[in-house]
């Protein structure tokens, strides 16, 4: 089942090791090729290098958050068709509504599982 899965480039964008950790470890089972960043400004620069196919990312953090990273991905050209999905240890309306503003693909409460990072792979990408 976790074959489609493999080579699929992920990026992870948060500021806690710890879930970056958690999500390396579940997606590179899975067989993706995974690429972290610890803000928004250390993304932007990975994804311009990596061109990933989809890309998680931590709404609280420091310098740039992810909605500022988001609008900035969805901005731009080259990486607008990028699935942008936010992830955020807040369940409020308000906050999925703000990621649907600023073109988020869907919205994910941490913790996470491994199926919702998976199931949310398959659905926008493959």
């Amino acid at each position: 089942m976790e074959e489609e899965l493999r080579g699929v480039k992920v990026m992870v964008i948060d500021d806690s090791k710890t879930i970056r950790r958690s999500a390396e470890s579940l997606l590179s089972k899975a067989g993706c090729d995974v690429i972290t960043a610890t803000d928004g400004f250390d993304a932007l620069a990975k994804i311009a290098d990596s061109h990933p196919e989809i890309i998680f990312v931590d709404i609280m953090m420091p310098r740039l958050d992810g909605y500022q990273t988001c609008a900035l991905i969805k901005n731009n050209s080259e990486f607008k068709g990028t699935p942008v999905v936010m992830l955020s240890s807040k369940d409020g309306l308000f906050d999925k509504a703000k990621g649907r503003i600023v073109g988020s693909d869907r919205y994910i409460t941490k913790p996470f599982s491994k199926e919702e990072l998976l199931g949310t792979i398959r659905t926008l990408v493959t």
